[in-house]
């Protein structure tokens, strides 16, 4: 069973489908009669042995803490708990304002990304934060005692720096100050996926791609006059006058950062509104050079956290890019390999613009050690605005 994916219990008399709570296990179990830590033992026991399976009925479920609770010294309690009916409580989060809202046990997890810790470690400490609320019959609790408890459990069981990343993050986002994340890179670098997975996490909800804004001017601005504008950013040098018979890296270079500025006009566009309506935003695309980023960082209130993502292998990076072409088109995926050296020649320039303005390279060979590495980015940039 894929770890990201719940378990769902089955009632079939009323026809109900919810998702499996440790803690509601846990609260009917101290009901039963059992201690926090003996209840919170055997739903833990329970919930493993169910790893496998992706839904149980109501009716199974029981079955199997009463066989457990049977089998472990605890039989006692076993018609004290098949007696009772347990309905799931409503803890309510109340916030500085007095506004409330149910408590989300999902929210809180992706709260915690800036963290930078394994997914896993995420749902302990989110686990831990809903037993106890559900253990103390807790109907409401104010989000400054949520955040005041996990930064406890973060220090505790990951360490003060961790905690004082969350709580550098929880400070910032009382600021309604917006973040813009700036996701460069190469054709088959992994923006676009690595962009959604960000937003997803950080429940950012604006994001823009430089190919569609791209695709948007072209639009406004036919071949004729603007036709750099009307190809690939690798190929945006062919469009120019004087262009050598032979492929030469440098004409490349200066074909792409044609194209770049005068996508740029739509990037910078897309920016000011975002400062204007104080609104967070992921940009992601092949457009965002290094030095357009370092233009952003110096000319823009937001903070701004920009990244440069990388594959710098060879190999991998062609696997990469046949891999985006089956998803589009196998005539995309030829093309790419086709223009092969191209593409590794810009991924150069970029590297090497990257190392010259200070903007974070990052290597992205597997999606969840990407994500905490830019999580990581983000904390050093809010340390650093904290000083």
């Amino acid at each position: 069973m894929d770890k990201n994916e719940k378990l769902h219990i089955l009632n079939l008399v009323e026809g109900s489908n919810v998702p499996f709570l440790r803690g509601i296990l846990t609260r009917s179990l101290q009901y039963a009669g059992l201690s926090f830590e003996n209840a919170y033992t055997v739903a833990s026991a329970v919930r493993k042995s169910l790893a496998d399976e992706h839904e149980i009925t109501n009716k199974n479920l029981r079955k199997k803490v009463c066989k457990y609770l049977a089998a472990n010294g605890f039989d006692q309690h076993v018609e004290s708990y098949t007696s009772q009916t347990i309905e799931i409580p409503q803890i309510r989060v109340i916030t500085g304002d007095g506004a409330d809202s149910p408590f989300s046990k999902g929210q809180l997890a992706d709260s915690l990304e800036i963290c930078a810790l394994p997914r896993d470690e995420i749902y302990k400490v989110v686990t831990a934060i809903e037993a106890e609320l559900l253990a103390n019959d807790q109907q409401e609790i104010t989000s400054a005692e949520i955040t005041a408890r996990v930064l406890e459990l973060l220090e505790f069981h990951a360490g003060p720096q961790v905690s004082q990343a969350y709580q550098r993050w929880v400070t910032f986002s009382h600021t309604g100050r917006p973040l813009i994340i700036l996701v460069g890179g190469t054709n088959g670098s992994g923006k676009s996926s690595i962009g959604s997975e960000l937003a997803h996490r950080l429940d950012i909800v604006r994001t823009q791609s430089t190919d569609m804004l791209r695709e948007v001017m072209r639009l406004m601005a036919p071949i004729r006059l603007v036709p750099t504008l009307h190809t690939s950013s690798f190929d945006a040098y062919t469009k120019m006058p004087s262009v050598s018979e032979t492929y030469k890296s440098e004409e490349m270079i200066h074909g792409y950062l044609t194209q770049s500025s005068q996508v740029a006009v739509g990037v910078e566009g897309v920016v000011s509104r975002t400062c204007n309506e104080q609104v967070s935003l992921i940009i992601e695309g092949v457009h965002l050079h290094p030095e357009l980023m370092d233009q952003i960082v110096r000319e823009t209130d937001a903070i701004v956290v920009p990244v440069l993502l990388a594959v710098l292998r060879p190999k991998r990076l062609k696997k990469r890019l046949i891999g985006r072409g089956q998803v589009i088109s196998s005539r995309r995926s030829s093309r790419y390999l086709e223009n092969f050296n191209k593409i590794w020649d810009l991924q150069t320039f970029l590297l090497s613009g990257a190392d010259e303005f200070n903007i974070p390279i990052i290597a992205n060979e597997d999606e969840d050690s990407t994500i905490r590495q830019i999580m990581l980015t983000i904390s050093e940039k809010l340390e650093e605005i904290a000083e």
